[in-house]
């Protein structure tokens, strides 16, 4: 097969490497200038572990191409799919869906036959439709079949997600011109690799394909916000949250994962989509108040970590300096969309604190969005030296290792505020430590 990827950013990249690999041949179109220069001179503008050696191998093997034409990229595709942005629309929480309906519109306009196009983007339920009726009246003559097939990628394991999913979602419009027979078919052909791994692809309508990303994020977003309520709890009472979480996650229906305190969810897609959710169902007239509460209380957790914070360096932190490690809403990615670190150090900045942190991924998106008089270092020990409090933000594999001997001699102060849980309590307290963490006394 032949398939166009409108985007080249991380749903696209990552999508359309993937289904390279898989041997189809895929046309990423990407119109912002500087990122498809370095997409065609092999530089990968995001961090995602594996995604650099599989966007050069198939690149190399020419099934894999950068363009800006759309013309040109669809001009021999089976498929055409969308994956633009669609951030949180300023004001009402609302998915803005320009991006989406600006590419649907391009479609219609250069497409020289029948297409089936395919949302990837995360769009709210009724995008598909109003998809398909832009091509279908802005180009009576062609024959569209459209189709949702949401993404479930997470930052850091996109590459495994992709290839070893646990599951794909198609919503098939089965008002169109053979009730969807020839979509169905040609993403089930599309992702044949998968069924000989027997990864579970399920078939449904647009509308139920659509809320199904929404209500699947929105229930991991609840599900860590919970856990970091159940933390706060085992604060007060003298428990240990990580017992909690593994006498809750022992329980098969309930399951392990996202069972982790710490400062609150970030992320390109929990905070986007729970918004947009809370927002599509108060539109619907069947608001969601477990979801409402969830952003509010997320949001909220924030601002109390640096409160937190100050409290712990003895209720001031002017003048202060403050080591950070970690700066990105989780590890293994360079993401700094909605990370915990933004309020908390801006409320620390604002609060006085000489700021100094290192991430290993995430310096440079960072410097747009926090303060501007943060020092950035070089590793981890540097941004402990003559620290008053050290802050851990990020879980980042290589701060779990750092010895508490070599930190213990580089701070300045003793108070440490671990707010991912990445070292052990005793330790730390008897190397000397004023150490606090989450759900832990």
């Amino acid at each position: 097969m032949r398939i166009a990827m409108i985007g080249g950013g991380y749903v696209g990249l990552v999508s359309g490497a993937c289904f390279a690999e898989f041997g189809t041949d895929v046309a990423i179109v990407e119109r912002d200038p500087k990122r498809l220069e370095a997409l065609r001179k092999g530089s990968i503008p995001i961090y995602e572990p594996g995604l650099d050696t599989i966007v050069a191998t198939n690149t190399q093997a020419g099934r894999l191409t950068f363009g800006d034409d759309l013309s040109t990229a669809i001009e021999n595709a089976d498929a055409v799919f969308i994956a633009v942005g669609t951030p949180t629309r300023r004001g009402d929480g609302h998915a803005d869906l320009t991006y989406v309906y600006d590419a649907a519109a391009e479609i219609a306009r250069t497409a020289k036959r029948g297409l089936l196009v395919v949302t990837k983007s995360t769009v709210p339920v009724g995008t598909g439709r109003e998809v398909a009726r832009i091509l279908r009246e802005a180009r009576p003559d062609l024959l569209f079949d459209v189709a949702s097939n949401p993404e479930f990628l997470r930052e850091g394991n996109a590459i495994g997600d992709f290839m070893r999913p646990d599951r794909v979602i198609i919503g098939i419009d089965e008002s169109g011109p053979d009730q969807g027979i020839s979509a169905k078919d040609a993403l089930r052909e599309l992702y044949r690799p998968l069924y000989m791994i027997d990864a579970p692809i399920v078939f449904t309508d647009l509308e139920t394909a659509e809320l199904t990303k929404y209500a699947a994020n929105a229930f991991l977003a609840m599900k860590v916000t919970f856990i970091n309520e159940m933390a706060d709890l085992c604060e007060k009472v003298g428990g240990n949250i990580h017992d909690v979480a593994r006498g809750m996650g022992l329980d098969e229906r309930i399951g392990p994962r996202f069972l982790y305190p710490g400062p609150g969810y970030g992320g390109s897609c929990f905070p986007k989509d729970t918004r947009a959710l809370t927002a599509i169902a108060q539109d619907a007239g069947a608001p969601t108040q477990l979801v409402e509460a969830t952003v509010a209380v997320n949001e909220a957790r924030k601002i109390r970590m640096a409160e937190r914070i100050i409290e712990q360096a003895g209720g001031s932190v002017a003048g202060r300096t403050v080591g950070v490690l970690g700066l990105t809403f989780k590890p293994d990615t360079d993401d700094m969309r909605e990370a915990a670190s933004i309020p908390i150090l801006h409320r620390l900045h604002d609060a006085g604190a000489v700021i100094q942190a290192f991430d290993p991924e995430g310096m440079t998106p960072a410097r747009a969005l926090l303060p501007e008089k943060i020092r950035y270092c070089d590793d981890a020990l540097s941004a402990a030296e003559n620290a008053d409090i050290l802050v851990v933000l990020t879980e980042w594999n290589m701060f779990r290792a750092l010895d508490p001997a070599r930190l213990k001699t580089a701070m300045r102060g003793t108070a440490i505020a671990d707010l991912r849980n990445i070292w052990n309590s005793d330790t730390m307290k008897a190397a000397g430590f004023d150490y606090r963490s989450i759900g832990r006394v």
